[in-house]
C-alpha cells in the first residue's frame, strides 16, 4: 500500500490532506480514484490509513479510517556521519541507508575529501537529498523522515562526538577490533534500555589522514574495522548501519 508523509497541520481529526508533488503522483502516476486506500504519516508520531475521498490537480483529500501504530523506525537511533563523497554516492548512501534504518546524516569535509563544497549550490543539493530520504522512507514503509543536516566542518564534527552514547569510526587500518567487538558487549551491558544515540563516521575515498584517527579517538570515537574485506565509502556506512541493526533486534522476528 502506497504510504506518503504530510506535515502536522496537514493531518485532522478525521479528515486529512496531500498537497503538490505527492497529490501529483496519487492522481497521474498512480492513477488512484477515490475509495481507493493510503498510508500517511505526520512523520512525528500519528500515522493513519485513509480513504481516498476527492482527487484535485494539487490537492489529495482523504478520510481517516484507522489509526495506525508507527512501527517502521528502530530502537536505536543512528547518525551516519558521512564525509562527502564523489559524484552522487551521497545520494547512494542516503536512499540506503534511510531503507535500512538510519536516523539521521551529518555530511563533513575531512583532509582528504575530494569535493569541492559550494556554499552557493547548499540549498539545491540539501533539498535533492532530503526528497530522496523522504522518498525511501516512504518506500521503506518509515514513520520518520531521517534528518539530514548542511555539511559540517571537521572541527564540527568532532565537538559532536560527545553527544553519543557510542561513536564508531569505520578504519580500514584497524586490523585488530571489529564492530562486533564492539556493538556485543555494548549492547549487552545496555540491556533492555536502547541508547538513545549512536554514530558510524565514514571517511573519504581516500581514507582518513592518521592525525584525524587520533583526533576522533581523543575526542571519544572508537576506531573499528568491517572485516577482511575494503569497503568503498559508500559501502562502509550501508554495511556498518546493518551491523547496528542486527544486534539490537531489528532484523528479527517482525
Amino acid at each position: 500500500m502506497q504510504r506518503y508523509f504530510i506535515d502536522p497541520e496537514q493531518f485532522g481529526d478525521k479528515m486529512v490532506s496531500i498537497t503538490g508533488e505527492d497529490a501529483r503522483h496519487i492522481g497521474k502516476v498512480m492513477r488512484s480514484k477515490p475509495e481507493d486506500k493510503l498510508i500517511v504519516s505526520d512523520g512525528l508520531a500519528r500515522e493513519a490509513l485513509v480513504e481516498i475521498v476527492e482527487i484535485e490537480a494539487q490537492q489529495v483529500t482523504a478520510r481517516i479510517i484507522e489509526m495506525l501504530e508507527a512501527t517502521g523506525e528502530p530502537r536505536v537511533q543512528v547518525t551516519l556521519a558521512q564525509s562527502l563523497p564523489k559524484g552522487d554516492k551521497m545520494e547512494i548512501v542516503i536512499q540506503k541507508c534511510t531503507e535500512i534504518g538510519a536516523s539521521s546524516f551529518l555530511p563533513f569535509m575531512s583532509e582528504r575529501t575530494v569535493v569541492q563544497y559550494d556554499p552557493k549550490k547548499e540549498e539545491k543539493r540539501m533539498a535533492r537529498w532530503r526528497k530522496i530520504a523522504k522518498e525511501a522512507a516512504e518506500q521503506a514503509h518509515r514513520s520518520k523522515i531521517p534528518a539530514i543536516e548542511a555539511p559540517v566542518s571537521w572541527k564540527e564534527l568532532l565537538a559532536k562526538l560527545p553527544e553519543y552514547e557510542l561513536a564508531c569510526v569505520c578504519y580500514e587500518k584497524e586490523h585488530g577490533q571489529q564492530l562486533r567487538d564492539v556493538l556485543k558487549p555494548f549492547f549487552q551491558r545496555l540491556g533492555d534500555k536502547a541508547p538513545s544515540r549512536v554514530m558510524i563516521v565514514v571517511g573519504p575515498e581516500g581514507g582518513f589522514a592518521e592525525q584525524e584517527i587520533e583526533q576522533l579517538e581523543a575526542a571519544g570515537a572508537v576506531t573499528v574495522g568491517l572485516g577482511r574485506r575494503i569497503l568503498r565509502t559508500e559501502t562502509a556506512g550501508m554495511a556498518a548501519l546493518t551491523c547496528i541493526m542486527y544486534e539490537t533486534g531489528e532484523m528479527g522476528e517482525i
